[in-house]
């Protein structure tokens, strides 16, 4: 693991949803990039694996919320409005997560 890696990643985590929310919702923009942070909330199946933290595991198709069932379903949850932008924030969320696995694979 780079020092790069830690920072990217949580900067994705914590920036990119407001980013993101900035550009598709900009008249409520804040409002928005809280919701799409609050997908963060997806982590706490990390506190069931054994250990909690990891630095060279990576979570997609490893933790039960990070599973590719879970994306699909997340991905479905794309063409409910009222769950639009929940569902927004988890991909991102995931495609956060999954950045994180090219570290470990190729870095």
């Amino acid at each position: 693991m780079t020092v790069l890696q830690p920072i990217l990643h949580y900067s994705l985590h914590f920036l990119f949803p407001f980013l993101i929310a900035w550009i598709l919702y900009r008249e409520k923009w804040f409002k928005v990039g809280l919701i799409m942070l609050s997908t963060m909330l997806v982590d706490l199946d990390h506190l069931l694996a054994n250990p909690i933290f990891d630095p060279n595991r990576c979570s997609i198709n490893y933790h039960f919320l990070h599973t590719y069932w879970a994306i699909g379903f997340y991905a479905i949850l794309l063409f409910f409005p009222k769950a639009r932008i929940i569902a927004i924030g988890l991909l991102l969320h995931m495609a956060t997560d999954f950045q994180d696995c090219l570290w470990i694979n190729f870095g």
